[in-house]
Formats: structure tokens, C-alpha cells, sequence
């Protein structure tokens, strides 16, 4: 019964963060640049005791007497942790937390959908952890880059208001469009490195990359890989900034998610293997 206090418990604290968030950025008016400031730390505060929370919950979910049970959202769970830790770290000293308007709330689902669809695929104890340590590097990666993909859009949206002369609310508390861009790379660049052991953790510890229950995702993770690396290399050789980025960032992330989330779900839930 705990177990489920503390599960709706974080729900609700990450759907109040992303409102609370919401509130900040389109209900102030006539509020002082410190008050601004205190009410960011104090949200922040809030969605950290979330993550606190999540951590219980994905201990309790992950960890079975089974062994390390990373069903569909399970896994799903764990990512959307890394992603909230790795936002609220990140605002505090960049100003990427409006960003948890949508990614908080979001997480809350995630953990919902896991109560009322419980899923495993459980990992053995007995396997190695060379291939636990390969599935934590994918989840990183992917977390990185599922915040990326959030932050173009947020840089497409910001980018196609400021073209049209028309900065509303939203726009103007958002930062520079520059610093937005130089944010989006830092996000992209440390993904692609972490993407990167993933695919070399996996080419040395399992068996085979192209067997047949696993040969898309490998091979949608390979091009995923291509993408990014063609984005970051425009990037250096030719300046490549604006909808070009936000394109490839999209693109590449679209098949990073068929990879990953993709495969699970038709392997678990449509499959059910």
C-alpha cells in the first residue's frame, strides 16, 4: 500500500512542478526579477523531491527478486528519471527549466502507465554486467538526446516567432536564440558521446549485434548514429545552426526512438516476448 502512496505521490508532485513552471512563465506580470528568481529555485526544489521520489519508485519496480526488470515502461520510467535529474541539474546554471513544462508531467504518465500496465522483461542476475553496463549507456544516451529533440522544438517554435516579428509571452522568457542553439549542441554532443559507447560497449560485450530478435534496433541505433554525426560535423565544417539543426536533431532522434522505444514495444507488448 506504500508502494502506491508513493507512486501517486510523485505523480502528483510532477504534475504540480510542470504547472507550477506554466504559472511562472505565462501567469506572471509585474513581478520583481528576485521574486522570479526565488520562485525558479523553490520549483526546482519541488522537482527534485519528484526525482527523490521516482528514485523509490524505479527501486522498488527495477530491482526484482527476479532480477532487473526493464520492461517497456519500466525502461520508459528510468529515462524519463534521467531526463528530469539531467533538466534540473541543467537549470542550475542554464535556463532550460521551462523545458519541464511538458517533460515533468510527461514523467508522472510514464510512472501511471507502468502501474496500471505492469510489463517485464527481467535481466537475469546471472548475466553479465558488461551487458547491464551496455543498456545503462543506451538509456543515457537516449535521454540525453529525448531532451535535445525537446529543446529544438522549443528552438523551431522560438525561431519561426522571431522570423515573424511576433515574440509573445513564451518567446521573451525564453533565452537568446544563440544560446538557445549553443544549449541544444551541448545536449546533442554529450548524447552522441554516450550513444557512441553504447554502440562500442555492444560491439564488444554481446554476442551478436545482428541477431534476429535485436537487428533493427541495432541497426536503426547505427544510423541514428550516422545522423547525429553528420549533424555535428555540419555543424564544425559548415556553421550549420537554425532549421537545418532542428531538422537533423529531429530526424536523427525519430529513429533513435523506433530503436529504442519502438522495439520494445513491439517485442513486449504486441509480441509479447
Amino acid at each position: 500500500m506504500h508502494i502506491l502512496v508513493i507512486n501517486s505521490t510523485t505523480i502528483l508532485i510532477y504534475i504540480l512542478t510542470g504547472a507550477l513552471l506554466a504559472w511562472r512563465l505565462f501567469g506572471r506580470k509585474n513581478t520583481q526579477q528576485h521574486s522570479i528568481l526565488f520562485a525558479k529555485r523553490s520549483i526546482l526544489l519541488l522537482g527534485f523531491i519528484a526525482v527523490l521520489l521516482h528514485t523509490v519508485v524505479l527501486y522498488n519496480s527495477l530491482f526484482t527478486p527476479e532480477g532487473l526488470n526493464l520492461g517497456f515502461f519500466n525502461a520508459g520510467s528510468l529515462i524519463m528519471w534521467l531526463i528530469s535529474i539531467t533538466l534540473i541539474l541543467g537549470a542550475l546554471t542554464s535556463p532550460v527549466e521551462n523545458l519541464g513544462i511538458f517533460l515533468f508531467p510527461l514523467a508522472g504518465l510514464v510512472i501511471l502507465l507502468g502501474i496500471i500496465f505492469p510489463i517485464e522483461h527481467t535481466l537475469l542476475p546471472a548475466q553479465a554486467m558488461e551487458l547491464k553496463i551496455h543498456i545503462l549507456m543506451s538509456i543515457m544516451a537516449y535521454a540525453l538526446l529525448s531532451i535535445a529533440a525537446v529543446h529544438a522544438i522549443v528552438l523551431s517554435v522560438q525561431d519561426r516567432h522571431l522570423r515573424n516579428r511576433r515574440p509573445g509571452g513564451f518567446i521573451r522568457a525564453l533565452p537568446p536564440l544563440e544560446t538557445m542553439e549553443t544549449l541544444l549542441f551541448q545536449m546533442i554532443g554529450l548524447g552522441f558521446f554516450l550513444h557512441s559507447l553504447s554502440l562500442i560497449t555492444g560491439v564488444i560485450y554481446l554476442d551478436d549485434m545482428f541477431a534476429q530478435h535485436i537487428a533493427h534496433k541495432t541497426i536503426l541505433s547505427i544510423v541514428a548514429w550516422f545522423v547525429f554525426a553528420t549533424l555535428l560535423w555540419g555543424r564544425w565544417r559548415f556553421g550549420w545552426r537554425g532549421n537545418t539543426a532542428i531538422r537533423w536533431t529531429l530526424g536523427g532522434f525519430s529513429v533513435l526512438l523506433l530503436a529504442y522505444m519502438g522495439s520494445k514495444w513491439v517485442l513486449e507488448i504486441i509480441l509479447g516476448r
